[in-house]
């Protein structure tokens, strides 16, 4: 089977083990260790934190993930005015990531200030292959599948996410992905770098 024929749309049941999917994947990022210094407690952690952003495009994003539920991507909606956080997010980021919820906090914060705004997208909040599956190009599959509900909108919209590291900013370089802004950077931490797609033109979408 191809890594296209692989993908579809998650379910509800999925939320669970896709969250373990994506803390296995985030476990050794420079973001995660500036989040939770000890590898222990980010194995504790992760799982419930990420259930938070699963459970939200489940709700009212789109999530993709693979046959055998190793991979997934999490895209939820943005209007020009802004991403908004559900009501009980932050009671929620506080039971589940004790006390380091004032380093969650501000991860937060630094993200949010560099969301762009007055732009309709659609925000790649997760993209996580469990580490035994990365490199067959099923990350890249789940990102095209997305792109293509985007470009067959009647109004195409554009995407936007935060790359990781140096590395993945090449790898969404290479999907269409520009630099917006300077990147992010975590106090006396790692950079993370914010990057949009924008919508092909009417012509684009022809050819």
């Amino acid at each position: 089977m191809s890594p296209r024929d692989q993908i579809v749309p998650a379910q509800p049941q999925d939320t669970n083990a896709l969250s373990h999917v994506i803390a296995r994947s985030f476990l050794t990022l420079a973001p995660s260790i500036w989040l939770i210094p000890g590898e222990d407690d980010r194995r504790r952690i992760f799982p419930g934190y990420f259930r938070l952003y699963v459970q939200e495009a489940m709700e009212r994003g789109h999530v993709y993930t693979t046959v055998d539920r190793t991979a997934v991507a999490l895209w939820l909606p943005v209007g020009e005015e802004g991403e908004a956080l559900a009501a009980d997010y932050d009671e929620a980021l506080a039971r589940v990531t004790e006390r380091w919820v004032d380093r969650f906090r501000t991860f937060d914060g630094l993200l949010a200030k560099h969301h762009p705004t007055g732009l309709r997208h659609d925000h790649l909040a997760i993209l996580a292959v469990d580490p035994d599956q990365q490199r067959r190009g099923i990350g890249t599959e789940l990102l095209t599948a997305h792109h293509r509900r985007l470009e067959q909108t009647p109004e195409p919209v554009a995407a936007y996410l935060e790359a990781s590291d140096a590395g993945t900013r090449e790898l969404y370089v290479r999907h269409g992905y520009t630099d917006l802004g300077d990147p992010i950077q975590l106090p006396v931490g790692p950079q993370m770098f914010p990057m949009l797609r924008r919508p092909a033109s009417a012509d684009e979408q022809r050819a």
